[in-house]
């Protein structure tokens, strides 16, 4: 029962905790990085918008490496063109685009 009288104040058990806790933490920061539509690793198109509706909406557009992004100015758009369909909200609340 010598095991039990002896007392753990080795600095390294610590050292080893913390070494640990940061190969977690860098773990956790990865899967958040490739979960990012932005990831300058992903390939695919991607269209993010923030603050939808709001005065300070942003749109960023990914085409492949290029990055575009759009701020809203907060004034209403006009221009010249023609109606082209209906849009129609179910109950379910989808949208169905019908042209004319």
């Amino acid at each position: 029962m010598r095991f039990l009288d002896e007392d753990d104040d080795d600095p390294i058990t610590s050292v080893v905790n913390l070494v640990d806790l940061f190969v977690v933490i860098i773990a956790v920061l990865l899967v958040v990085l490739v979960q990012n539509p932005l990831n300058p690793f992903n390939a695919r198109n991607v269209v993010v918008i923030e603050n939808p509706g709001a005065a300070n909406m942003r749109i960023t557009v990914k085409d492949g490496e290029d990055l575009t992004r759009y701020e809203s100015q907060g004034q209403i758009g006009e221009g010249q063109g023609e109606k082209a369909g209906s849009a129609y909200r179910l109950p379910n609340g989808n949208l169905i685009y019908v042209p004319e």
